[in-house]
């Protein structure tokens, strides 16, 4: 008599979806594998090819600390104490330190404990009318070299230039020598130290104004190659919904030539179609323009800028004569003097007057940078405190302060190596 040969029997911890490939599932495995018992795995899938199922990987147990011997939060708590111009050195150490600086972690720390340093980002026009820039570290003196402008802005004119979320440098609108006006919009990040694009304006524009209010950036006036020249259009940019959108237009057409926000309102003076000087005042919280022609916009020169709720002006060209508007008597009677006047020249004249560390801050073409302490300074009388200036001399000052005293006196062109933008980033 002939034995029956039974099928072998499948271990009842082996998975019976592995007994033939071709089969789908447990079942089909069960039909052809008699007195077979089904899997024993509760988390089988009916796959051909099943995957294995790896451990949950622990990141922090395989990645080496950021330094040595300290857990990571104590060792970040050190690496935010780095000086700003040691940063570039910090991200080439290891792929980890480079994540933590290109984050916003990290400098948001360093904000939150006041410790984060304020740079000076100049933008200059040189011999060859190409845009060029570099940062200057005020606290220990230094340039530093800072990646070229986008292609679009290394030749534009009378583009405009602000500062968002105290780290973002947007360039925006301006002439491009062969398109015309333009519409584009990019932004520098000092964290990361790269240019990012941004939405486009609503409108194409030059030679406008600009300002920014609640970390929004506003834009008004100018000229563009259309068949009004001069625009009354005037619009907004929020960085939280990255977006544009208009705003009210100004009461009439202008091309502004000197721009200040003071107590929450943006002032305007520029020349209107019929090159008639103008003045207006914008108030965000009623989106509405209004014609004003108070002390303030008659005496009103530029550069001016707004610190600790007062409006500073400069009085003349080299910026060693600062004029203080008083809101009592509407008049700019009150001065600050360095008593250390450089003269009338190209070179000397100041191009920039910002908030710098609590300091106004002072920039002129020849880079020169001069810093005045206007905290200690007496605002119920005409002040004369030569001791409140400081000069600042940076690498390559000497330099360039030689190359320009040259090029005067060869007759050299005056538009040289001008100031063009100047702004504050912090990080």
């Amino acid at each position: 008599m002939e034995r029956v040969i039974q099928p072998p029997l499948v271990d009842t911890t082996a998975c019976l979806c592995r007994v033939d490939a071709g089969l789908k599932t447990v079942a089909g495995a069960k039909k052809y594998v008699p007195g077979a018992k089904l899997c024993l795995q509760p988390d089988i899938k009916p796959s051909i090819h099943p995957t294995r199922q790896k451990p949950p990987r622990d990141r922090n147990r395989n990645q080496s600390p950021l330094l040595p011997g300290l857990p990571d939060d104590l060792a970040i708590a050190c690496l935010i104490r780095v000086p700003r111009i040691e940063h570039c050195k910090l991200r080439l150490v290891c792929k980890r330190w480079y994540r933590l600086l290109a984050g916003n972690f990290f400098y948001s720390l360093r904000k939150n404990l006041t410790i984060a340093e304020e740079w000076i980002y100049i933008m200059k026009r040189d011999r060859d009318r190409k845009i060029s820039w570099h940062a200057f570290d005020p606290i220990y003196q230094l340039w530093q070299a800072l990646p070229p402008v986008p292609r679009e802005y290394s030749e534009a004119l009378d583009f405009g230039c602000a500062v968002l979320s105290g780290c973002h440098l947007y360039l925006f609108g301006g002439k491009d020598p062969v398109k015309g006006s333009m519409r584009r919009v990019v932004y520098y990040s000092a964290r990361t130290n790269k240019w990012h694009r941004a939405p486009d304006m609503l409108r194409r524009r030059h030679f406008f104004s600009c300002c920014v209010i609640n970390n929004c950036l506003y834009v008004a006036g100018g000229e563009n190659e259309g068949t009004h020249r001069s625009l009354r259009s005037a619009e907004v940019y929020d960085p939280n919904k990255n977006r544009w959108s208009f705003i009210s237009d100004m009461s009439t057409a202008m091309v502004p030539f000197i721009g200040v926000v003071y107590e929450g309102k943006w002032f305007l003076k520029g020349l209107g179609s019929r090159r008639q000087v103008l003045s207006e005042v914008y108030e965000p919280e009623n989106d509405s323009w209004c014609p004003v022609y108070d002390g303030m916009v008659a005496g009103w020169r530029n550069p001016c800028t707004t610190i600790n709720g007062h409006l500073y002006a400069l009085e003349c060209k080299d910026g060693c004569k600062l004029r203080i508007y008083d809101k009592t008597t509407g008049s700019w009677s009150k001065h600050i003097d360095s008593k250390m006047h450089l003269g009338n020249s190209k070179a000397f004249e100041a191009a920039a007057l910002l908030p710098l560390n609590g300091k106004l801050c002072i920039v002129r073409n020849n880079l020169s940078i001069s810093l005045v302490d206007v905290s200690k300074s007496d605002h119920g009388r005409v002040v004369s405190a030569e001791h409140l200036w400081e000069t600042i001399s940076g690498k390559g000052h000497f330099k360039t302060l030689v190359a320009n005293f040259l090029s005067n006196l060869a007759g050299g062109n005056r538009h040289k190596n001008r100031v063009v933008h100047c702004q504050v980033l912090q990080a």
